[in-house]
C-alpha cells in the first residue's frame, strides 16, 4: 500500500492526465491504474477536478466561433469531424472527460487571444493619442517662443523709438504711403552729426515682398536718387542701419528685384517722405 501511495503522490498522475508522459510510460500508468483501484480513482479525481477547473474558468465562445475553430482544426469536412471523431482512448472511461477539458481549454485559449489582440488595439490607439498630445504641445510651444521673440522684437524697436525722440541728435523722418500703397507707413532716423541712417523694423508697416524682391531706400539728393541699401521683410535685430547721406531732401522706398536696383522703379514705390530740419 506503501507503494500505491507514494506512486499516487509522485505527481506522475496528473502528468498522465495532462498528456505529458511517454508512450511507455502512459502503458505503465494504465497497467498500475488495471492493478489497482486506488489508481485508477485518483486519475478519475484529477480528471474531474480539471474538468471543473477548466469550467469555472472557460469563456464560452458564440456558436460561430466554436464551429470555426473545430472546422480550422480538420479544414478539409467539418461534418466529419462533428459526425465521427476519430477517439483514442487511454484507458476505458476517461475518454469523455479529457475530451472536453481539451476543448474547453481550446476555446478558452483563442478566447484569451482574442482579448488580448482587442487590449493591444486599445493600447496601440492610445500610444498614437498621446504621440497627437505631444505633436500638439510641440506646436505650442513653437507658437509660444515665436510669440515671445516677436514681442521682444517690438520692444527693442519701441526702446529705440524713445531713445531716438529723447535726443537732439537724431531727425526722424515720416515716410508716408503712396497711391499705390496708401496705408503703407515707416521712420527713418537720420544723424544730424555723423549723417547715419537708420531704419526700424518695429516702426513700418510696408507691402509685402515675394522671394525675389526686396526693398530698396532712397534719398532725393538735388532732384537725383540715391540708393541708401536694401532690406527684407524680416530681420533678425528691430534696427537696421542703411548708407550714410550727408544731405537729402527727402527719401522713399520702392519694391526692387533682389540685390537692388540702379534706378528705382517709380511704379513700385511704397512709401515717401520729405525732410524738415
Amino acid at each position: 500500500m506503501e507503494e500505491v501511495k507514494a506512486y499516487i503522490e509522485s505527481g506522475i498522475l496528473e502528468l498522465y492526465v495532462l498528456g505529458q508522459l511517454t508512450a511507455q510510460e502512459c502503458s505503465e500508468v494504465e497497467a498500475m491504474a488495471a492493478k489497482h483501484a486506488e489508481v485508477k480513482a485518483e486519475i478519475l479525481a484529477i480528471e474531474l477536478a480539471m474538468e471543473s477547473y477548466a469550467l469555472e474558468n472557460a469563456i464560452t465562445p458564440s456558436a460561430a466561433l466554436e464551429d470555426k475553430i473545430v472546422a480550422q482544426l480538420n479544414p478539409t469536412t467539418t461534418d466529419k469531424i462533428k459526425a465521427e471523431p476519430k477517439i483514442v482512448p487511454l484507458y476505458e472511461g476517461a475518454n469523455d472527460g479529457k475530451i472536453k477539458i481539451l476543448r474547453f481549454a481550446l476555446v478558452a485559449c483563442v478566447a484569451l487571444l482574442v482579448i488580448s489582440i482587442a487590449a493591444l488595439i486599445s493600447v496601440y490607439n492610445k500610444l498614437n493619442s498621446a504621440h497627437d498630445e505631444i505633436a500638439s504641445l510641440s506646436t505650442q510651444r513653437d507658437q509660444f517662443a515665436t510669440t515671445v521673440s516677436k514681442l521682444e522684437f517690438n520692444k527693442a524697436g519701441m526702446e529705440n523709438r524713445i531713445a531716438m525722440t529723447e535726443t537732439n541728435e537724431w531727425a526722424t523722418v515720416k515716410l508716408a504711403g503712396v497711391k499705390n500703397s496708401p496705408k503703407a507707413n515707416m521712420l527713418v532716423y537720420w544723424n544730424k552729426t555723423n549723417k547715419n541712417i537708420l531704419i526700424n523694423y518695429a516702426a513700418m508697416d510696408l507691402p509685402k515682398t515675394d522671394q525675389s524682391h526686396e526693398y530698396q531706400l532712397w534719398a532725393l539728393v538735388d532732384g537725383k536718387p540715391v540708393s541708401l541699401g536694401v532690406f527684407g521683410d524680416n530681420a533678425k535685430e528691430a534696427v537696421k542701419q542703411m548708407e550714410t547721406i550727408e544731405k537729402a531732401q527727402a527719401f522713399a522706398v520702392t519694391i526692387e528685384p533682389m540685390g537692388g536696383s540702379q534706378n528705382p522703379t517709380m511704379e513700385k514705390m511704397v512709401v515717401m517722405g520729405g525732410v524738415t530740419i
